[in-house]
């Protein structure tokens, strides 16, 4: 595949496999990458153990020039769409840190039943003082389970790339209601207070003005708060796992721009339809087959 994208062109949707996109983009291009890939949630799945160390004569090589090895259990069934998840995300996560900017920020999406091992695979790929917050977003909607109490959240993990240099700034986001308005001033209950890493936002409302009808749609709320603490204005972020385009409306709000890249066909015709026809500027489709 020849690079088909640069910083300085427009917005853009591009078809294709991912991990082939990700290896012809160059270096150091984004201030910041949000995926949210598939959750691995097979019917039956029997767990790898999986631990990563710091190894002088490991098999891995880090980008700070430690070596490693990632040392994975065996694994005797997976009836899901991967025969090894981590085998598929990790060299994606390999490109997401040599795609960011230097001070660039990673948020990485997932749910409680991988979130552990993304943990340790992103302390060993980034290194763990890069860790920078565990992200809880907590929703009330959807079944109710009887044997256990119910699962209402998922875990956003966010790694920076450097980190005695990295882009943050939370004075612009959305500010959230005081849970207990009464304790603070009138003039502080108007204003709302900063987000802390709990995350309390409905999902997409199923009968709301926001739904594309795209099942994993993430809402736009929340995709806002990063982009908008994470990045700068005219700054580039990038979602890899495009899915509905959620990343890219955001970005079509506050002035950024945005790279998108999914090989779903209805994810393509769902952004598409979304984010083409916004007067905030220029987007552009790639689709396979291009000139």
């Amino acid at each position: 595949m020849e690079l088909i994208w640069t910083p300085d062109g427009p917005s853009t949707i591009l078809e294709g496999d991912n991990l082939a996109v990700l290896e012809h983009l160059p270096d150091e291009s984004f201030g910041m990458i949000y995926i949210d890939p598939p959750f691995n949630t097979g019917r039956r799945q029997v767990r790898r153990s999986m631990k990563t160390v710091l190894s002088p004569g490991g098999s891995r090589i880090g980008f700070k020039g430690q070596s490693y090895e990632t040392i994975r259990g065996t694994v005797t069934s997976y009836d899901d769409s991967f025969s090894d998840y981590w085998n598929f995300l990790e060299p994606r996560l390999e490109h997401a840190w040599r795609l960011l900017k230097n001070d660039g920020t990673l948020y990485l999406h997932l749910d409680y039943r991988e979130v552990h091992y993304a943990k340790v695979l992103l302390d060993a790929l980034f290194g763990r003082e890069c860790f920078l917050n565990e992200i809880i977003w907590a929703y009330d909607y959807g079944g109710r389970a009887r044997d256990r109490w119910p699962a209402k959240h998922d875990t956003i993990l966010v790694y920076v790339k450097d980190p005695e240099n990295y882009y943050f700034d939370n004075a612009e986001v959305d500010r959230e209601p005081y849970m207990a308005p009464g304790l603070v001033t009138p003039e502080k209950a108007a204003r709302g207070k900063l987000p802390t890493d709990v995350w309390w936002h409905t999902i997409v409302s199923p009968t709301g003005r926001e739904k594309t009808g795209y099942p994993t749609q993430k809402p736009l709320g929340i995709l806002r708060r990063m982009v908008l603490a994470s990045s700068r204005p005219g700054d580039w972020v990038m979602d890899f796992f495009a899915g509905s385009g959620t990343l890219g409306a955001a970005a079509q709000q506050t002035g950024r721009r945005f790279l998108l890249v999914d090989q779903n066909e209805e994810a393509l015709s769902v952004m598409e339809k979304r984010l083409l026809h916004d007067p905030s500027g220029e987007v552009r489709v790639i689709r396979k087959g291009t000139p």
